[in-house]
């Protein structure tokens, strides 16, 4: 767009930079109330287990029923996206979201929080799914994976408050009000959701928008039409997210137990002043350790996505990533090194991989079934989600450490790398588009 041309439209027009990055601003905060709301079971696992009597294996459960639940919905929220278009499908997902993390607040007992945690699976995963689809609808063909780099970020922080932040309202407050902080974000989100309607709305005629899927009429059997570059990516999508969140899931009481991280700072004053100190020295608590690979994704994400962006190498960076988590779980689950030197390299793969393995969805399948591929991959990636959490559970309670869990995730890691070379292979017999940079980025 040349000079003459910006200052007829106005600096705030739609088809202007600051109007789609307030965009990216709301669209990455749709899913940071669910992403504190996932991880805040984990943060509190050692006072939630003492509250619902249940034991490490129940808490991977609460994990297992969250991706149960998004197994079953997330291809047809995926479906539903492309029928309907990202505005209504990402409200009706919201919503989901809220009533699941109320109903979870309210949970007097284990059973009942499994209830709410089941709606609130339904409507998280598919929220992201949604999210996705908003991406590329937006940012094809200009900061893509700038764009998926900045929404992680924003979500990461979800998690990294949930973590640093939960045992601290539940030491003061009671575990009730933590859930119920982890509710009033998700209500949070779903303003975001509504400002996000109104401003993609607006655009919607002055760019010539067309809601995605919008009048095509997908069917399952298209995702034949897949290619194999796309069904690598998912194989890799599902081994990596196996490995890592399973992980966090219980690793707040692995560090606590193992290396005998206490679960907050211990400092006097005011609650505010407690969270403060606890954030100033998070990473001497369990949990803060825990944060280290969160934090590591939130501050390096849109870094990552825009060099993405700018050199492509899409398939050798999943490559690097899956392989760097090998050694990191086998130093936490034999040796006693620092926890924070292997959680750093963790932070590393968890920068990399989903920086250069979301946006590369949009390259490689048809634009009108952008949604069902990112619903069918988020399905597969719960499959493992919905497993390995409760293997993880059960090891520990089985064996009494967490060595074989540490073998497990180690192992995963190099079942992505082998997704990762076959990926690159299969990209390089079709002209490589994952390794090409994006288009340059338009005005």
């Amino acid at each position: 767009m040349t000079d003459a041309s910006q200052a007829a439209v106005g600096f705030f027009h739609p088809s202007r930079r600051p109007y789609r990055y307030t965009v990216l601003l709301f669209v990455g905060l749709l899913p940071f109330g669910s992403y504190f709301a996932y991880d805040s079971i984990g943060a509190m696992a050692t006072t939630l287990m003492t509250a619902w009597h249940t034991d490490q294996s129940a808490i991977g459960g609460m994990y297992t029923i969250y991706s149960v639940a998004a197994i079953v919905c997330v291809l047809l929220a995926g479906v539903m996206i492309d029928r309907i278009g990202t505005r209504r499908a990402s409200l009706i997902l919201s919503a989901l979201v809220v009533a699941g993390a109320g109903i979870v607040a309210l949970a007097p007992s284990f059973p009942v929080a499994v209830v709410g945690r089941l709606i609130f699976g339904a409507g998280s995963e598919s929220l992201i799914v949604a999210q996705s689809a908003i991406l590329a609808r937006w940012f094809r063909g200009k900061e893509l994976a700038f764009s998926f780099g900045v929404t992680l970020a924003i979500m990461r922080l979800g998690t990294l408050l949930s973590f640093n932040t939960e045992s601290s309202i539940s030491a003061n407050f009671g575990w009730q009000a933590a859930l119920w902080v982890a509710a009033a974000c998700c209500v949070l989100s779903f303003g975001c959701n509504l400002v996000y309607f109104a401003l993609d709305r607006h655009a919607e005629r002055p760019l010539g928008l067309e809601e995605a899927g919008a009048g095509d009429r997908i069917v399952l059997a298209d995702v034949k039409k897949f290619t194999r570059s796309y069904w690598f990516v998912v194989a890799l999508c599902a081994t990596f997210y196996s490995a890592i969140f399973p992980f966090t899931a219980l690793s707040t009481d692995f560090f606590h137990e193992k290396w005998g991280l206490p679960l907050t700072t211990g400092a006097g004053g005011s609650f505010l002043a407690q969270v403060l100190h606890d954030y100033l020295h998070m990473f001497s608590t369990a949990g803060g350790t825990t944060s280290i690979i969160i934090f590591a994704s939130m501050c390096f994400a849109p870094f990552a996505g825009g060099m993405v962006d700018r050199i492509g190498r899409r398939g050798s960076l999943m490559m690097l990533g899956a392989l760097l988590m090998i050694p990191c779980y086998l130093l936490l689950g034999f040796t006693m090194v620092t926890p924070w030197m292997p959680m750093i390299l963790l932070g590393a793969a968890f920068v990399l991989v989903p920086a250069a393995m979301w946006p590369a969805v949009p390259l490689i399948v048809e634009k009108n079934r952008v949604g069902t591929a990112f619903g069918l991959m988020t399905m597969i990636q719960n499959i493992g989600l919905a497993l390995f959490p409760w293997v993880n559970g059960r090891l520990r309670v089985i064996t009494h450490t967490y060595q074989s869990s540490m073998v497990m995730f180690a192992t995963l890691g190099a079942v992505g790398f082998v997704f990762a070379v076959l990926l690159l292979r299969a990209d390089r017999r079709v002209g490589s588009p994952l390794e090409h940079p994006e288009r340059a980025a338009a005005a």
